[in-house]
């Protein structure tokens, strides 16, 4: 194994930011696994095998998986999905790699905040998601083929509609009250922009595109739009236009290619995530990294789809979102000449056809994590 010190030091971050800390080079990445729940286990241990393979393929590094049971089933036996000190143990790895939590005995909002939430809201306030349609994948856009459809969904991850702040009184009487407060920071708003501006600016278009609401939610709304006009002023190289969320979700079906960088808040760019995914053909090949750009904590990565209980055990659950999870892993590990080699893997999968039910294929999931493994040996 060549040392450290031979190594390129110059290779474009593959997260940019302002804030953002250049990654150490390691020979061995020290990475927490948490599959969780449902099908989130059988494609964390799909991309577990290709990262290994990957890793043997270019030779550089090694990557040490430490599992850990952080799921809704040490929840019910515990009552609490993380220990004490959790933080504490993931601060001791370079990378999450996580799969899907939420079980049907457990209230969705308690298995959300009681895991994944709880890891990302108080470091990772950049949530990026990647789309593009996939070779051999059909987007039910009948006039999209792979290659016009590709952008970054930047999510605000910590604050907004999601902060978590608000309450209930008078339970169960007929005037009970729910509040749920939306929180806007000019930090935190700051921070997002900027984030996703330096993502903007290191694509070709160099286009960015911010949805609001602010017709209708005058207040902190109307702080996120000011805010984002003033950060656009530093990024003059970048082109930038808005749209209230409603007709964002007219545009990104009637006029997809209109679109590259996309900058929302925590609820908006969750929703409008998850339309991206389903118009590039399936929600299970999006990929998710929340990440850190301080680095003070490991980021993130898992793929998009949920724990879709109705499927797991049956081994037919489609792990190309957390392959290309993994490829984002690498990226912000520094390792991106292994990111693109399976990435190419994947998109050489998918064009043999070798693809999973939800993308019109025949193949199970360890059938399609044979093949990619095959094509990173070969490439």
């Amino acid at each position: 194994m060549a040392p450290i010190a031979m190594r390129p030091v110059n290779e474009p971050a593959a997260f940019p930011d302002g804030y953002a800390v250049r990654p150490e080079r390691k020979n061995t990445y020290k990475i927490a696994q948490i599959g969780a729940d449902g099908i989130g286990p059988e494609v964390i241990n799909a991309g577990v095998q290709v990262v290994h393979a990957v890793a043997k393929k270019v030779g550089m590094f090694k990557v040490d998986f430490t599992e850990l049971d952080w799921s809704s089933d040490r929840y019910k036996k515990s009552g609490s999905y993380v220990p004490a000190d959790y933080l504490d143990i993931l601060k001791q790895h370079d990378a999450i790699f996580f799969g899907a939590v939420g079980a049907p005995d457990v209230p969705d909002h308690i298995s959300l905040w009681g895991l994944r939430l709880a890891i990302c809201q108080p470091y990772m306030y950049a949530n990026v998601r990647r789309t593009k349609v996939l070779p051999g994948t059909t987007s039910p856009l009948s006039n999209l083929k792979p290659g016009d459809l590709d952008w970054c969904i930047i999510r605000e991850n910590s604050e907004g509609e999601y902060a978590g702040h608000g309450g209930r009184s008078h339970r169960g009487l007929e005037h009970e009250i729910g509040t749920e407060v939306t929180i806007f920071t000019r930090t935190g708003i700051r921070r997002i922009a900027r984030y996703a501006f330096q993502v903007a600016q290191s694509r070709p278009r160099k286009h960015l595109t911010y949805v609001t609401k602010s017709n209708a939610m005058r207040n902190g709304m109307v702080l996120w739009d000011e805010v984002i006009k003033e950060v656009a002023k530093e990024f003059p190289d970048v082109t930038m236009d808005s749209m209230l969320v409603d007709a964002m979700t007219v545009r990104m079906t009637l006029d997809p290619q209109s679109l590259d960088t996309i900058l929302a808040t925590n609820l908006h760019a969750d929703i409008l995530s998850d339309l991206a995914a389903a118009l590039a053909g399936s929600i299970g090949i999006a990929p998710t990294a929340n990440i850190d750009p301080s680095r003070t904590m490991p980021s993130m990565f898992e793929p998009i789809h949920g724990s879709a209980f109705d499927i797991t055990g049956m081994g037919i659950s489609n792990p190309v979102g957390t392959f290309w999870t993994a490829c984002e892993m690498l990226d912000w590990l520094g390792e991106h000449e292994a990111s693109k080699i399976l990435m190419k893997a994947v998109e050489q999968t998918c064009a043999d056809g070798i693809k999973t039910r939800d993308l019109g294929g025949k193949a199970d999931t360890q059938e399609v994590t044979d093949a990619v493994i095959e094509r990173i040996r070969a490439l």
